[in-house]
C-alpha cells in the first residue's frame, strides 16, 4: 500500500502537482513507518523524494531537512561509500546552491564526488553531481575553475 501511494505521488510530481504529490507521499510514508525499521533504506529513499518535491516547490529549508533525513538514515543503513550516500550529498549541495550558500554547496558536491570516483555509481547520479558542481561554479562566476575541474 505504501508503494502504491508513493507511485501515485510520483505521477503527480511528474505532472507538476506538488501538493498532491506531497499528500500521497505522506500517506505512503506513514504506512511505511508502521512496517519498516526507523533506519530502513526505503525510508531514506522516501525522504529523498520529499526533498525533491520541496526543492521543486522552492521550499529550500524543507527540502534540505528531508535530504538531510535521507542522509542520516543512509549513513546508518548503508556502507559509508554507498552511491546513495553520494547522491544525498549531491542533493544537499544543490539545495545549498539554490539558497546561495556556495561554499557549503561545493563541500557537499566534493563529498559526493569523493564517493562516486571510488565506487561504481549510477552514471546519471554522477552526471548530476558534475552538473550541480558546474552550476555552483557558474553562479559564483568562477568560470576557469569550472572549466578545469570537469573531465
Amino acid at each position: 500500500m505504501a508503494v502504491s501511494y508513493s507511485n501515485i505521488g510520483l505521477v503527480y510530481f511528474d505532472m507538476g502537482d506538488y501538493s498532491r504529490a506531497l499528500e500521497y507521499c505522506k500517506n505512503g510514508l506513514e504506512i511505511a513507518k508502521q512496517v519498516l525499521s526507523a533506519n530502513h533504506p526505503d525510508l531514506a529513499y522516501r525522504y529523498s523524494f520529499f526533498g525533491q518535491i520541496y526543492r521543486s516547490m522552492k521550499d529550500y529549508p524543507k527540502s534540505l531537512e528531508n535530504f538531510e533525513g535521507c542522509l542520516s538514515i543512509g549513513k546508518k543503513a548503508l556502507p559509508e561509500n554507498h552511491p546513495d550516500i553520494a547522491f544525498a550529498y549531491s542533493n544537499i549541495g544543490d539545495v545549498h546552491r539554490l539558497m546561495g550558500d556556495y561554499e557549503k554547496a561545493l563541500s557537499f558536491h566534493r563529498k559526493a564526488l569523493n564517493i562516486q570516483e571510488n565506487v561504481q555509481c549510477n552514471p546519471l547520479h554522477c552526471a548530476l553531481t558534475y552538473i550541480n558542481l558546474g552550476e555552483t561554479y557558474r553562479e559564483m562566476r568562477n568560470y576557469s575553475t569550472a572549466l578545469t575541474d570537469f573531465p
